[in-house]
């Protein structure tokens, strides 16, 4: 049998992986108890597939890929959950007297022993990862987790709840009752675990006058999921505010709380929570922080060489400041996590100053901002210059006064990293003399400005090559030496999908580091389409000719860019 650190070692031999990426692999199996193999595909350095295929070579037994099977419900009712968690195993399908086993450990003879003896079948196993073994437990045998809407309003009499035509008609027992009846907390765990399996990033739970609707976001595109009772609503943002423990009582103002699911195998997923009061009820909208999916590798984020090679320059510094600019949900604090992730060494003391903190990361000292008690990005940023600092994030520069402060402490020898909301890398400097600092205080603190936008990825199950003509695509902003060797590609719409042609995002960066010259035209007073026309002359690739780049890569497309990106103004 390979040992896990013989497998390791030979992943970094074949070079499927590095050093670094073993041993950061490593301390994650260790720290979640899982196998090696399962850390390795859950952190992002090799995928199922290559993981697979590598065991497949070294146990000499045949692969599979679990996605392509469906697996019958007789077969699924042979081995228990239990025995399928303990060994890491799942039966595929039957055959005569032998029962064919996906394993991730297939050299587990004292596995197929114990399924020999609970089956009576002899045993034929095939090899997965043991992330897809995982993976389909959790589908054919949590079925309760994947009940519909339908099933769950079924036999349901909507008289249980009476319609109240306003909201303080509803004393706060009769809530507390309504929220805790059978049919409304399985339809709010439908909610958000079929969020989770969906891979939402957002759910938003909207009270109309005649009707009530839920939708996710996926991939940063809002779709309709389910049209639950209208009578219903109060009873449900009952009990979601139970379970983010806010006050049911108060309905007239916004509240925020936050919700924690165990999911099993030590993965939680944390849903911040925002309640609004409407005209017709309280809407509310879960944001969905899933740390396990949390790519924290930079050069995974979607960075071209050149950009990301600037980046690192910048962040290496021992003093100055980082801007990472864009819209909200654009990916901007997955970038500066990311940044503070490469950064942070026994060596380094690292605070951040957060509305709200979305993510815990191991040595690092976050800050929950508190406006209401006076504890405000300005504040934590006073206070963190008396902690000895080396370097600091500020999760939004949003007034003079914070920016005055960072801008001082970006001068005296710390590194600040922050966001702020423009479109693109130029209009940052014009922000920030609007707030009224100093140009000579920007040109001499900033070391670089990076806007980013996050666009729909090509599904690459259902990917196929398309056509377009090259008037449309010179307009958009290909050159006609791109037109003629581009291969431009679409997601046909697939099960793996949804049926929208798109799975997973990227991200499109325009990285401006602050050279002498554009220096010079900020202290001259130019204009941002002056500074703007000198980044491009330096090289540095606009939003547009990022997304344009991933085009040709394949990666996204033509539709994508014309919705994330706006044209380049010559």
């Amino acid at each position: 049998m390979a040992s896990s650190d013989r497998i390791g070692e030979l992943l970094v031999r074949q070079k499927m992986i590095s050093l670094q990426q073993l041993r950061k692999a490593q301390e994650e199996q260790r720290r979640q108890g899982t196998s090696l193999g399962y850390a390795l595909t859950k952190m992002g350095f090799v995928s199922d597939n290559q993981i697979t295929d590598f065991l497949s070579q070294q146990y000499r037994v045949q692969a599979i890929d679990l996605r392509e099977y469906e697996i019958d419900a007789d077969v699924i009712a042979l081995v228990s959950k239990e025995v399928c968690e303990r060994h890491k195993i799942i039966p595929v399908s039957r055959a005569g007297s032998s029962l064919i086993v996906a394993m991730a450990d297939p050299s587990n003879l004292h596995a197929i022993d114990d399924i020999k003896f609970l089956t009576g079948y002899n045993v034929e196993p095939v090899v997965c990862s043991e992330a897809a073994v995982i993976e389909a437990i959790e589908r054919y045998y949590n079925k309760e987790a994947e009940i519909s809407f339908d099933d769950i309003m079924e036999g349901f009499d909507e008289n249980e709840i009476d319609y109240a035509e306003t909201a303080d008609d509803e004393s706060i027992l009769d809530l507390e009752k309504a929220s805790e009846d059978a049919p409304v907390i399985r339809l709010c765990n439908a909610i958000l675990l079929s969020a989770i399996k969906k891979g939402a990033s957002d759910i938003h739970i909207e009270p109309y006058e005649k009707q009530q609707r839920v939708r996710y976001r996926v991939d940063g595109v809002l779709h309709d999921e389910m049209h639950p009772p209208v009578k219903l609503k109060n009873a449900i943002a009952s009990r979601l505010k139970i379970m983010s423990s806010l006050d049911i009582a108060e309905r007239r103002i916004p509240q925020d709380g936050r919700i924690k699911l165990k999911l099993g195998r030590g993965r939680e997923m944390d849903f911040r929570v925002s309640v609004l009061p409407t005209i017709w009820g309280e809407k509310i909208v879960l944001r969905l922080l899933d740390k396990s999916n949390l790519q924290l590798d930079m050069t995974k984020l979607g960075f071209e060489e050149r950009a990301l090679k600037d980046f690192k320059n910048a962040i290496s510094q021992p003093y100055g400041m980082v801007l990472v600019t864009g819209p909200t949900g654009s990916g901007k604090t997955t970038t500066l996590y990311s940044a503070l992730t490469e950064l942070n060494q026994v060596t380094t003391n690292i605070s951040t100053a957060e509305d709200p903190v979305e993510y815990n990361l191991m040595g690092i000292n976050q800050v929950q901002m508190h406006d209401d008690i006076g504890l405000n990005f300005a504040a934590a940023l006073r206070s963190f210059l008396r902690q000895d600092p080396d370097i600091i994030m500020v999760g939004e520069i949003r007034d003079f006064e914070t920016g005055e402060i960072a801008v001082k402490a970006a001068l005296t020898g710390h590194l600040v990293l922050s966001t702020l909301h423009t479109n693109d890398a130029p209009s940052t400097i014009s922000r920030m003399l609007n707030m009224g600092i100093e140009p000579f205080l920007v040109t001499a603190s900033v070391n670089l400005i990076a806007a980013q936008r996050l666009a729909r990825k090509i599904c690459t199950e259902c990917k196929e090559e398309i056509n377009i003509e090259p008037s449309v695509l010179r307009d958009i902003g290909f050159t006609d030496k791109q037109i003629k060797e581009a291969h431009l590609y679409k997601g046909a719409g697939c099960q793996t999908c949804g049926e929208t042609g798109y799975k997973g995002r990227v991200a499109l960066y325009e990285v401006m580091p602050m050279s002498e010259r554009i220096k010079e035209m900020v202290l001259q007073g130019c204009s941002t389409a002056e500074i703007r026309a000198q980044m491009i002359e330096e090289g540095v690739k606009t939003l547009r000719m990022s997304a344009l780049s991933k085009v040709l890569e394949g990666v996204t497309t033509i539709d994508e860019v014309l919705r994330v990106t706006a044209a380049d103004k010559s």
